[in-house]
């Protein structure tokens, strides 16, 4: 059975796709394709570009070139036939369809106000391939435990890009919802979870509902901004724990203060390659004095699994685990 993401691509496009060794296909994290230029692919954190007959090369010159009708066709298809109801999305430059896969765009951008108002002309697309890799959050959890409370510590996850940030705050989620703590002494019961998944990544709800595992216990507001889907959340769900990916705005911050006002757990992640990075963000800078986070994990992932590092709130080193790491995502 073929999947679902396969169905946003023109035919000739989906008909190289299928053709890709088999191991290829299983481990695609990325698809690219820009207009005049070839067609580009991301394997098991490996590049290549993709020939007229389905074979991988790492010359550019001999990759398939796609046209403005391969761009034509995927916005058609990727929008469901009705571009217009997709305005706010293309606004912010990306959509998410159902499975949680999001394809970032590029194009001309119409300005009102000095802001981005539409994206128009669009000939850049990105399609990053979700998965649900259960297990993932295995070696971390029981890290994050707080015995005294029963329940987990406030958490920020930092790495830049495709690191898998996002798949492991879904299995996070998951097993906080499920109490899987994965310790011999966490014997409470499985805590009240609240996803705020702004562009439909973390849970891939398809008319709000899940289409990931990401716990018996949780509940996932889709498609809110961040501030305001925590502030919902706390008000109608009263969760134990909150779960966020990418946070990186002022109003984010203060969401994330309320929470602590609140007695909620809060789980986030933010791109940066090590600790002090926070404190040089504006916006983030209120969160790390005082700290608001007890626990920093800095993530790397490697050809051996996903590899991290935890420091607490002082910046003191607690715990690693390092299959493969390779350097350069550092505490400094």
């Amino acid at each position: 059975m073929n999947p679902s993401w396969l169905s946003v691509f023109p035919d000739n496009i989906r008909g190289l796709l299928l053709k890709l060794p088999a191991s290829i296909f299983a481990g695609l994290e990325e698809i690219r394709i820009r207009e005049g230029r070839p067609l580009e692919v991301n394997a098991v954190g490996r590049h290549y570009f993709l020939t007229s007959s389905g074979e991988l090369t790492s010359n550019p010159n001999l990759g398939f070139k796609t046209g403005k009708q391969d761009s034509n066709t995927l916005l058609d298809l990727m929008t469901n036939h009705s571009l217009y109801t997709m305005e706010e999305e293309l606004r912010r430059g990306f959509i998410t369809i159902a499975g949680g896969h999001r394809i970032g765009l590029a194009g001309r951008t119409v300005l009102s106000g000095g802001r981005v108002e539409h994206l128009r002309d669009i000939s850049g697309f990105n399609v990053r391939i979700a998965r649900e890799v259960q297990g993932i959050a295995d070696h971390m959890l029981p890290q994050l435990l707080d015995f005294k409370h029963q329940s987990v510590q406030h958490t920020l996850i930092l790495s830049p890009p495709q690191q898998g940030k996002t798949t492991l705050i879904r299995d996070l989620a998951r097993q906080i919802s499920n109490g899987t703590w994965g310790h011999p002494d966490a014997k409470w019961p499985g805590l009240k979870v609240a996803v705020i998944d702004e562009r439909s990544e973390i849970a891939g709800s398809k008319r709000g509902v899940p289409s990931f595992d990401v716990g018996t216990r949780t509940d996932v507001m889709d498609g809110c901004p961040k501030a305001e889907g925590i502030m919902m959340m706390i008000r109608s769900m009263s969760p134990d724990v909150i779960i966020v990916d990418e946070i990186g705005r002022a109003e984010d911050a203060e969401a994330l203060a309320e929470a602590l006002h609140a007695g909620v757990r809060v789980i986030a992640t933010a791109h940066g390659s090590n600790v002090n990075e926070l404190t040089s963000r504006p916006a983030l800078s209120k969160l790390s004095n005082p700290p608001f986070f007890q626990i920093y994990a800095v993530l790397n992932r490697t050809e051996k699994g996903l590899a991290f590092r935890l420091w607490d709130g002082k910046g003191r080193a607690i715990q690693t685990h390092e299959p493969g790491w390779r350097g350069g995502v550092e505490h400094a």
